[in-house]
């Protein structure tokens, strides 16, 4: 009788725990072309096909709102339908999950798009006529690149039957996505062949993210990034790992392909990371890059040093 007694309570108790806070998800962590990557028998390929464990998703992030149940994706990779899988898992967990025995025609509620490199917005031909057939999904992106869309086949047929909506926005000013989260786009040096290239600043309620996963050396930037860091009050920083050393392709000269080297990047932020003042996570990392070994010198090196490698399917309350 007295646990029946109390069961009011108990329930008032319950509806004022306030609702989770926004969170990231990591989606991906591979470069564009995935790992394993399309016809590559190097050691960490091989050992990918062989365990499907050891397998990863191009980088890519979630930004989840348990409140709405509202979910948008940070780039549309080549890996588009698995990371979907992901993302049904979330809503399964908090509001019953995708449409059972249908087709999901609205698995996001919007994308964020860095650029036009191939692990970035491919992923959007999914949204299209011939798969998803979606009904006007909000793609922000910078004028340039949704003026690429707008003028390219297949991405200006995603435009014309009104699949995507782009919604453009202006590097250097902010914009709210949802109730308390706000992303501010920021223009970084980057090959930039069909576009121009994004970072985003993610600010919640409790922490502010930076996520890079495609930028030249850090030297090109106009503004040090030890300085945005700063003046943006990052709390962690999830930035391009694609390599850490220069002779991990025998075959290609890595400086054409214009990334900042892992260890280029530690000489550059370990002070700031040792003081406590950041965090600092590698994403986006090339099939070759021997950090993908968790027992391995690389792997030791750069979690001695008081960095990381992101972990798919992690997550960071914002």
């Amino acid at each position: 009788m007295r646990l029946l007694a109390l069961a009011p309570v108990l329930l008032l108790a319950l509806a004022a725990v306030p609702p989770a806070a926004p969170r990231i998800v990591v989606l991906g962590m591979a470069q564009d072309g995935g790992m394993p990557q399309t016809g590559c028998d190097c050691t960490h390929c091989s050992a990918a096909r062989k365990n499907p464990a050891l397998a990863r998703h191009v980088a890519s992030l979630a930004i989840h709102f348990p409140k709405t149940d509202h979910v948008y994706l940070v780039d549309a990779t080549p890996d588009l339908p698995a990371q979907i899988e992901m993302i049904h898992a979330f809503h399964s967990v908090s509001h019953g999950g995708h449409p059972a025995g249908k087709v999901d025609r609205a698995p996001v509620d919007g994308v964020l798009l860095t650029h036009a490199h191939i692990g970035h917005y491919l992923g959007l031909a999914h949204f299209g006529f011939e798969s998803l057939n979606t009904k006007n999904i909000p793609v922000w992106a910078s004028p340039r690149m949704a003026a690429y869309l707008r003028a390219n086949g297949p991405w200006s047929q995603l435009v014309r039957l009104e699949n995507i909506a782009l919604r453009e926005f202006q590097p250097g000013q902010r914009f709210d996505l949802e109730e308390n989260v706000s992303i501010k786009p920021i223009q970084v040096p980057h090959r930039d062949e069909y576009s121009d290239t994004m970072a985003f600043v993610i600010r919640g309620p409790n922490k502010t993210i930076l996520y890079v996963p495609d930028t030249d050396t850090w030297k090109t930037w106009p503004k040090p990034l030890p300085d945005v860091l700063r003046d943006e009050k990052v709390d962690l920083a999830l930035l391009d790992g694609t390599f850490y050393s220069p002779d991990e392709l025998p075959d290609r000269d890595v400086t054409k392909i214009k990334h900042p080297l892992i260890t280029a990047t530690m000489d550059l932020l370990e002070p700031l990371v040792k003081a406590g003042k950041v965090k600092v996570w590698f994403t986006h990392l090339n099939h070759s890059n021997p950090a993908y070994e968790p027992a391995g010198a690389a792997r030791k090196a750069i979690e001695g040093r008081g960095f990381r490698v992101v972990g798919e399917g992690e997550e960071v309350g914002l």
